[in-house]
């Protein structure tokens, strides 16, 4: 991640002296950023579970670090920003420069702590603090309470859990209240769930045993369907009374065992929380981790986050006899094939998908712009973390919407995904047994004209960026080319680039370039998610850099600045959840030079070809 250095004045404080201090170089942020992470490594903390490492430069060059130390009553314990401050005052340093500190979060009782010794004989010119996800650059602390600004803002910053009242529920199927299907795919069904207010709640009345049936438990291939466990509550509430999508996976092949349903799909668990993974299911999948080998992915904002995962016996939704009764239990429907437990996922739910909003809805070009920047910001998160998605398509993106009404993209369904430690995103491809995904269609060439052999590997680093661009033409108002029947349509095993079709001249030339790019045939010629999405960026808010004689790298520095401050500006006056506003945050957060550059240099040499 790419540093800016934040020019702060220097508070007045007493019995210090005020002379000024020269800026942080580079060189010495990343020393303290790496001091601070190993001194985390030495935090003791047992009872809170919650490491932090601190590094203090002082304006004689000198680093101290500190971590937190704990005890039985640990709110009494030692922070790591005191265990620092306190070894170099007890050695005499007073003046200091710059604190980094290594956590999981930003509190406000770490600036307490701090500013507690600013009151005294401290003088923090800088604070440069380095998190997990993140890195913040600070301004000094005075003894007036002033403001903390941030110019990198937290780069995964978790999504807001809607179970978070719920702290210890939701992790049996009978706490939920099940209301109508949402949708149905190849594999699952989901429906609309709610957790009541009060689990003191009665069963139904209605909910009886099938006929024929032990009243206390029905058996299907040796496993016992407990009565508590049949069929949750069903409600007639409106539907805004749900605010809870619920997913079933239909379990065909995995067994009736918890171990062997994780082990068939532990792929849908990918995007799961930590928090998701708490209950019974969690402590299968803590114990087998290192034999299952699947990734869990960071939270992001355009990727779908589930909030809790279990198993339970299948029960008896609405619908179901009529939209998939072949893959019911034989307790439910005799000429069934399913098993009698399967895997449940909880999420938040969405309004509609993106193939229904696209179908009552006609964009404009910069709403448009907006969608195909937020898939691709979602699709480099993957890449990022190894992981390939395999199965994108307008079925499988979720649509929200901020407070002006604006559409929020979020990536779901992760069952075809490739998330495997070992691997990465080059997947051996040695016979045709291997799965290569999920979507034939919207498959990118060099997947779909791969031919298995010895040695023989399928790269999926720009796979999925080539899928964006197919769903690009969606987004825009016309047909997916890849999709249909006929001469009109293409295959993406054999198209020509200059077979696709011509977008509509409402769409600006930038972006007709990037899903010009997006869908090129040899991914060494097609972009990558990222630049892709600087790309974008630059087009949408950095018009004012892109002038060819005056492309240098201060002119762009401070650019970045007038970002950051006005993002940070606008997140504070105006609704956190407005599009623009998170867009601009997912760009700062994953900012690389290289990256930036590339996508800057590249834009001028459209824009001066086509002149």
């Amino acid at each position: 991640m790419a540093q800016v250095q934040y020019d702060c004045s220097r508070g007045n404080h007493p019995n210090v002296s005020n002379s000024t201090a020269s800026p942080v170089g580079h060189e010495q942020i990343h020393l303290l950023l790496n001091v601070c992470k190993e001194a985390k490594k030495a935090a003791y903390c047992p009872y809170s579970h919650f490491p932090v490492g601190a590094a203090l430069l002082t304006c004689d060059g000198k680093i101290f670090s500190g971590c937190n130390v704990e005890n039985a009553c640990y709110p009494l314990g030692i922070c790591a920003e005191r265990t620092a401050i306190q070894k170099a005052v007890s050695e005499g340093y007073v003046n200091f420069r710059a604190m980094a500190i290594a956590s999981i979060n930003f509190e406000d009782w770490e600036k307490k702590v701090i500013r507690e010794f600013c009151f005294a004989r401290l003088s923090l010119n800088y604070i440069a603090t380095a998190f997990k996800t993140e890195v913040r650059v600070l301004p000094a602390l005075t003894h007036a309470d002033s403001p903390t600004e941030t110019i990198f803002i937290r780069k995964n910053k978790p999504l807001k859990d809607p179970l978070s009242a719920f702290r210890w529920q939701g992790f049996k199927l009978e706490e939920y209240l099940i209301g109508q299907p949402i949708g149905k795919g190849c594999s699952a069904a989901v429906y609309e769930a709610a957790i009541p207010l009060s689990s003191n709640y009665r069963r139904s009345e209605d909910s009886k045993p099938l006929e024929g049936k032990s009243p206390d438990a029905q058996w299907d291939h040796g496993s016992v369907i407990h009565p508590a466990e049949r069929k949750p509550i069903q409600t007639n509430q409106q539907r805004a009374a749900f605010p809870l999508a619920i997913k079933m996976m239909w379990n065909i092949s995995a067994g009736s065992s918890s171990e062997a349903i994780l082990s068939t799909m532990r792929q849908e668990l990918v995007p799961a929380s930590g928090s998701a993974l708490s209950g019974e299911y969690g402590a299968v999948a803590c114990h087998r981790r290192p034999v299952f080998g699947k990734k869990r992915l960071e939270p992001h904002p355009n990727i779908i986050q589930v909030i809790r995962a279990f198993t339970s016996s299948v029960p008896l939704l609405p619908g179901a006899y009529v939209d998939y009764p072949d893959v019911l239990p034989l307790s439910l429907n005799p000429s069934g094939i399913g098993h009698s437990r399967t895997l449940f996922l909880v999420m938040k739910k969405n309004p509609c998908t993106l193939r229904q909003y696209l179908s009552e809805r006609n964009s404009d070009a910069h709403l448009s712009t907006l969608m195909i920047l937020q898939l691709l910001e979602g699709v480099d998160h993957l890449v990022r973390h190894g992981i390939a998605h395999r199965d994108l398509k307008s079925d499988n993106i979720l649509v929200e919407f901020d407070s002006a009404g604006c559409p929020w993209l979020v990536i779901t369904d992760f069952g075809c995904c490739l998330a495997d430690e070992n691997i990465g995103l080059r997947l051996p491809f040695t016979s045709w047994y291997v799965d290569r995904g999920g979507n034939g269609c919207l498959m990118a060439p060099e997947v779909v004209t791969a031919i298995p052999g010895p040695g023989v590997l399928i790269d999926y680093s720009k796979a999925d960026a080539w899928a964006v661009g197919a769903i690009a033409y969606e987004i825009l108002g016309l047909c997916n080319p890849f999709y249909g029947q006929g001469r009109s349509s293409l295959e993406s095993r054999s198209y020509q680039e200059d077979q696709l079709p011509a977008l509509p001249d409402t769409v600006s030339f930038d972006v007709k370039q990037v899903v010009k790019m997006l869908l090129q045939r040899d991914p060494n010629k097609r972009l990558s998610a990222r630049v892709a999405a600087n790309v974008l960026h630059l087009s949408l808010w950095g018009e004012n850099i892109l002038v060819p004689k005056s492309l240098k790298l201060d002119k762009m520095i401070g650019w970045l600045l007038h970002q950051s401050a006005a993002t940070l500006l606008m997140d504070g006056l105006v609704d956190r959840s407005r599009v623009e506003t998170k867009m601009k945050t997912c760009f700062l957060a994953n900012l690389e030079y290289e990256d930036l550059w590339e996508a800057a240099f590249l834009l001028l040499s459209w824009r001066n070809h086509s002149a």
